[in-house]
């Protein structure tokens, strides 16, 4: 076998294919006004198709617009769907920036080996990123916490109905301006720790961002919803006795002698961008970072005792959020000492990833890449 047969394929190539009628000036500048959330698209998305036989190809980013699917396609019937979720920034010197693509991308290949979908290259998901925002640049919000949400997925495309994996698969980015997910600051949420349903069991796919695990989590949340929670809380499968984590997002803990505690990876608990860089930075902030199986009745046992000061949640969308009580068996119960507003350090961790996914503060990890 020669050195040339053993070279990656080269990189895709995004090939622009202007919107035949874009949004007018005056039609995104009322949108960008007052974006919300995933309500409103871009002009353009970008597109790419994989085939058993040739692999990655068909790259370009083209009008935004419905899909055209056979009835039949495996999607459909047989769920092979992952998802990303990131946003791109606009700083104060006009750059667009986004944070830790190499991160998403890696979650982005490990949820595709585990439905059985092809693994998209970082290079080339890195680069779907760049070429979409540089033809959509003008949504980019500008000012507070706005943002434009990026939305990279992936499905199985293929017409035929069969239980194995699709032989062809097409991978797209959609993005969406997005406001501040809180208008008025950060405010303490209810949790319902559902009793009844569960996310994710031990070797499902608990670890991989796909949509199946949301379909899941969408009773419970309306139960919570009925109960007057935000949010709901998860336990595991077979117990029902450790946390896991929220609908989408992961659970810190903070403790009065400085310990961040968060519920371990077992397989069954997504790995969020968001938790991981606040394990990374706790030490810069003066806390021990701990990973632990985290009972929901050794919690409530902390929180009566004084040991747990604060509790949060966060991903991608909110960042940080603080927790301020539990329902639980028709009971409220406080998650943490403080109940009514956002902790000192929950406000600490929220501000040091805001200030340098906005450029306010030095990046010293290199988790930062320009898009424009």
């Amino acid at each position: 076998m020669s050195a040339d047969s053993l070279q990656a394929p080269a990189p895709l190539s995004f090939e622009r294919q202007p919107h035949p009628a874009p949004t007018s000036d005056a039609d995104r500048a009322a949108v960008l006004a007052s974006p919300g959330f995933g309500k409103h698209f871009t002009d353009h998305m970008a597109h790419a198709v994989w085939t058993a036989d040739g692999g990655w190809g068909q790259a370009r980013v083209e009008p935004y617009g419905p899909l055209q699917l056979d009835p039949s396609a495996a999607v459909l019937h047989y769920a092979q769907e992952i998802f990303e979720g990131m946003k791109a920034y606009r700083w104060a010197d006009g750059s667009v920036w986004t944070f830790r693509p190499q991160a998403n991308a890696a979650r982005f290949a490990r949820s595709a080996r585990r439905l059985a979908l092809p693994e998209l290259p970082e290079a080339d998901f890195i680069a779907s990123l760049e070429a979409l925002v540089a033809a959509d640049e003008a949504w980019v919000p500008t000012g507070g916490e706005t943002s434009l949400y990026l939305r990279p997925f992936m499905f199985a495309s293929e017409a035929f109905l069969g239980v194995r994996p699709a032989a062809k698969v097409d991978y797209l980015v959609i993005a969406s301006p997005a406001g501040a997910y809180f208008t008025s600051g950060p405010r303490p949420v209810k949790l319902l720790v559902s009793r009844t349903y569960t996310r994710a069991a031990a070797g499902g796919t608990g670890a991989a961002k796909c949509g199946g695990n949301y379909a899941a989590s969408l009773l419970a949340q309306q139960e919570a919803y009925a109960a007057g929670c935000d949010q709901v809380v998860f336990l595991d499968a077979a117990e029902q006795r450790w946390v896991e984590e929220l609908g989408g997002m992961n659970v810190f803990l903070v403790t009065a002698d400085g310990r961040l505690l968060t519920p371990e990876l077992t397989g069954s608990i997504l790995e969020g961008v968001t938790r991981d860089s606040i394990l990374e930075i706790a030490r810069d902030m003066g806390l021990e970072p701990v990973e632990q199986r985290i009972a929901l009745d050794d919690w409530l046992s902390m929180v009566a005792s004084g040991e747990v000061t604060e509790a949060f949640a966060c991903g991608t969308a909110a960042v940080v959020t603080p927790i301020g009580s539990f329902v639980d068996g028709g009971g409220t119960k406080p998650a943490a000492a403080e109940t009514e507003v956002a902790g000192k350090v929950t406000e600490a961790v929220r501000a040091t990833l805001l200030d340098v996914q906005y450029g306010r503060a030095e990046d010293r990890r290199g988790w930062m890449h320009r898009l424009v």
